[in-house]
């Protein structure tokens, strides 16, 4: 039930969205933003090396895909769970529990010894689910805190330095993959170890700075409030949805029971989700209100989230997978040869959110960054393998700006219609969601990977490999190996068969600029919820309440 005006403004705080910000204030976000970018930099680091793990752990039957699918899994299922876990316990104590959960999943990946076992320990287990639940949580609880500590009004910048800070990573994660890559079939393994000191470092700032109020009661009284039942489903449904996703064309035909069936029963049970949801007697993991008005669902949470989790992706992973195969750059190479779009995405994605906070409105930049994004994946679709340098950095460049764009100016329509108290549950779908269509993007791109380069490549190079065998990645180190022509036809298979890829993000992000106009120019709030805000914030409210004899 959506609570009254009178209940929403009793839950607001009396500062004014102008104050200045204190230490404790830049201490606390210093602690959430080390913790985003510890999440992230796993994200988008572990696409480059991709293919040297696949080899490493002799992988012949596209097990591959599990390496960042396996990962959604558990992160994507168990979001729902981390936002309702941190409306009734506090934010505080489900951050600390997220990085530890993150560090454990990490030390256990990097210790794996070959893909079949990393599998068996991964997917129903140990390393995936409880690194997912980490950074699952991670995001999820960085966007909450954020919307705790600051209003929509003046959110802009600060949440403008979380794009930044995820940009940052996405940015120096590829190259530090590909350095690790390079070093040989072992050394990767420090790419999850590296994880270890850096969430030692988030989960000691969030201790010692991270002071935020929660809400009162016993443990008894706040396990009952947990909607228990409903993230059961939601875990169950996606977990199913995302392992035929990750089964479709890779390790079974789309057509074969092992991949429709789970498909099928994950896609039913979040219908069976969203019904119960209406329907909860505790406080449910996604409150109808959120979903209740037309800015929020067009806006980010269902459908434009969607479509720029798919496509941004899409450019993290495919890219380096490009250069690889049709540059015969190394691992290291295609993660610099990557950086142009990287390095434009970080101030872009902070400069969304200045603007948006500058003008007050938000519905420009989410247009402009989609059009922008339409054009950059349509010069990024003519990269050949003889391209020259100036085209794909140019062209890169542009496709960066747009993607940088809709990092940050997405998060302002989705919460400026709702009142301050629903905004962690907001937020929790909005992270799920995009984790959701991040599976969607890596599926789609692959399996259009694999089917054109079926149709693509020279009979005599697919003749190498066994029946059934996954070339995707496999084939990559075996390229620069060739000789001439046949090398050259290899290169321009891969080429002509990415460029599909990049057509078919046209129109996904097409999509996404239709589904951005029917958002509504709403006024941005500048209050926040006062349940979850800064245990200082509430110290001087008092302080002023004495010193003005209230």
């Amino acid at each position: 039930m959506q609570d009254t005006p009178l209940e929403i403004e009793a839950q607001r705080p009396l500062n004014s969205a102008s104050a200045p910000k204190s230490r404790a204030f830049w201490m606390s976000y210093l602690a959430i933003m080390v913790s985003v970018f510890l999440s992230a930099l796993d994200l988008t680091a572990i696409a480059t090396p991709l293919p040297t793990i696949a080899s490493a752990l002799n992988d012949t039957k596209g097990d591959y895909i599990w390496v960042g699918s396996a990962y959604a899994l558990s992160s994507t299922a168990f979001i729902p769970l981390s936002g309702n876990l941190a409306d009734v316990f506090g934010r505080k104590p489900i951050m600390l529990l997220s990085i530890a959960f993150f560090a454990v999943g990490s030390a256990l990946a990097g210790a794996s010894q070959n893909m079949a076992k990393a599998l068996i320990e991964s997917v129903p287990l140990f390393v995936t689910t409880v690194t997912g639940i980490g950074g699952g949580g991670i995001v999820t609880l960085t966007q909450i805190i954020t919307s705790d500590l600051v209003p929509l009004a003046e959110r802009g910048k600060y949440q403008g330095l979380i794009g930044m800070i995820w940009c940052l990573a996405s940015f120096i994660g590829p190259p530090i993959g590909g350095a690790l890559a390079s070093q040989g079939n072992k050394a990767w393994r420090w790419l999850f170890y590296l994880n270890l000191p850096l969430a030692g470092i988030a989960f000691t700032l969030v201790v010692r700075y991270l002071s935020v109020n929660h809400p009162e009661g016993s443990i008894r009284h706040k396990l009952a409030q947990v909607d228990w039942l409903g993230n059961a489903i939601v875990i169950a449904g996606t977990g199913l949805a995302i392992i035929g996703l990750t089964w479709g064309g890779v390790r079974y035909p789309w057509a074969s029971v092992e991949v429709l069936a789970p498909l099928v029963i994950g896609l039913s049970l979040l219908v069976v989700f969203a019904v119960y949801e209406a329907k909860v007697p505790v406080r449910p993991a996604i409150p109808l209100d959120v979903l209740g008005n037309r800015t929020s669902v067009s806006g980010q949470v269902l459908l434009t989230d969607a479509v720029h989790g798919i496509t941004s992706i899409s450019t993290i992973y495919y890219l380096p997978v490009f250069f690889q195969a049709c540059f015969g750059a190394s691992p290291i190479r295609s993660a610099v040869n990557s950086l142009p779009g990287s390095l434009i995405t970080t101030p872009f994605a902070l400069s969304a959110g200045v603007l948006i906070t500058i003008m007050g409105k938000y519905r420009p930049i989410n247009w402009i960054g989609w059009v922008i994004s339409i054009v950059g994946f349509g010069l990024v679709s003519t990269f050949r393998e003889d391209s020259s340098v100036g085209k794909w950095v140019g062209y890169q460049l542009v496709g960066g700006i747009g993607l940088g764009l809709l990092f940050s100016a997405p998060i302002f329509p989705l919460l400026a219609p709702l009142p301050p108290t629903r905004a962690g549950s907001a937020l929790a779908l909005f992270s799920f969601v995009r984790a959701f269509s991040q599976t969607w993007g890596i599926t789609i791109s692959s399996t259009i990977l694999q089917n054109s380069l079926k149709k693509n490549l020279p009979p005599t190079f697919v003749a190498q490999f066994p029946p059934g065998f996954e070339i995707a990645y496999a084939a990559i180190p075996v390229i620069r190996q060739l000789e001439p022509p046949l090398r050259n036809e290899v290169r321009a298979a891969f080429a002509d068969s990415m460029a599909v890829i990049w057509q078919t993000m046209i129109g996904i992000a097409g999509l996404g600029l239709l589904l951005s106009l029917l958002m509504k120019e709403v006024p941005m709030g500048t209050t926040v919820d006062k349940t979850y805000t800064l245990k200082e914030k509430e110290k001087t409210a008092k302080s002023k309440d004495i010193e003005n004899g209230e």
